[in-house]
């Protein structure tokens, strides 16, 4: 007989705001865990809500967000609604006195993230961003073998999120897939202020909504990275490569089991003979594809939520920091769109 584990004595009063396209993984997760006791659920969309009294029919439903606002006994809210409304709705639920996790992007301006901090810090309430890869155990490895010195100094990072599909109109493809790569690069290279960012990109399907997108990112020490998404490309592709001066590194989050594959390659420059004579020396060794243990990253981003709540602590590699430089990056290749130039920040 299989000893049960007890469920806590106080698990967390919680909302969730918006059960759209990522919604039900949310909620599956808030719904599942002993650690949370899910109150309501808000959703204005009547297939949505048929879809959340199918799937927990003892559950609440509401269209109104001021229900959970003003509701006394929910502690925390969770937002996954369309990207526009995160920051007011991040806003109002603090100014209320609940702990927020926001789905990314936080907001879609650095001045929103300031506001969010502020009321944070003011009402001692956890505002968490809901980046979910950082919570991914390939993202974590490749961390680790990074700060360990063993590929060397970073040259530059390249990220691939390319698929047919799914076009949105509320966000062009770059605000919908990059803020995962951004994220990861930011997390991978100890979250730096960026030095520039420049973006092109083209609106072949809606007007005004770009498709494709090439992004830019200048760091110091001469580190670039690049984000490559679009949402009309043939191939469903979800790949990051990172250059170092000693070894490389390929993650392939659509691989069903080699998802982080290091290769011993690299160019190096011998001292030269004579002053006009370049001798350029090429390694190619093995390639190791250490083991990865599977494991649900949107279930340990809501475990760390309520650790947060409980403990009423900053989480470092997801804290209000972290996403803003988020936002920043992405608003300022707003400006790069409409200036057709490269931006400083």
């Amino acid at each position: 007989m299989n000893e049960q584990k007890p469920v806590p004595v106080d698990p967390v009063r919680v909302a969730q705001v918006g059960v759209g396209y990522w919604g039900p993984n949310l909620l599956r997760n808030l719904v599942s865990s002993p650690r949370y006791s899910v109150r309501m659920a808000v959703e204005k969309d009547s297939d949505r809500k048929k879809l959340i009294n199918k799937l927990y029919p003892e559950l609440p439903v509401s269209s109104d967000f001021s229900a959970v606002c003003d509701d006394p006994d929910i502690e925390a809210i969770i937002i996954a609604t369309p990207v526009a409304s995160h920051a007011d709705l991040a806003i109002k639920a603090l100014k209320k006195g609940k702990h927020v996790l926001v789905e990314k992007p936080m907001a879609t301006t650095v001045d929103e993230v300031t506001q969010i901090e502020h009321l944070s810090r003011e009402g001692q309430l956890v505002a968490m961003v809901g980046h979910t890869f950082l919570f991914n155990n390939a993202v974590r490895q490749i961390k680790r073998i990074i700060d360990s010195g063993e590929i060397g100094q970073i040259r530059y990072i390249y990220a691939r999120r390319l698929n047919l599909g799914r076009i949105r109109c509320d966000v062009d493809a770059l605000w919908n897939l990059a803020p995962h790569d951004i994220s990861i690069i930011q997390y991978w290279l100890d979250d730096p202020e960026p030095l520039r960012v420049q973006r092109t990109g083209m609106d072949y399907v809606q007007k005004g909504i770009d498709d494709v997108v090439f992004l830019n990112i200048s760091y110091q020490d001469g580190i670039m990275a690049n984000v490559h998404v679009s949402w009309l490309d043939p191939h469903k592709v979800r790949q990051i490569t990172v250059v170092g001066e000693k070894k490389m590194i390929v993650y392939d989050d659509m691989e069903p089991s080699e998802k982080i594959k290091i290769y011993d390659k690299g160019i190096s420059l011998t001292e030269p003979e004579e002053i006009h004579q370049l001798l350029v020396k090429y390694r190619s060794g093995n390639m190791l594809a250490p083991n990865i243990l599977p494991t649900e990253a949107l279930k340990l981003e809501v475990s760390e939520f309520i650790d947060q709540v409980k403990s009423n602590s900053a989480y470092s590699d997801n804290d209000l920091t972290h996403g803003r430089y988020v936002v920043e990056i992405l608003e300022a290749s707003n400006q790069s769109l409409k200036r057709n130039q490269r931006v400083y920040l």
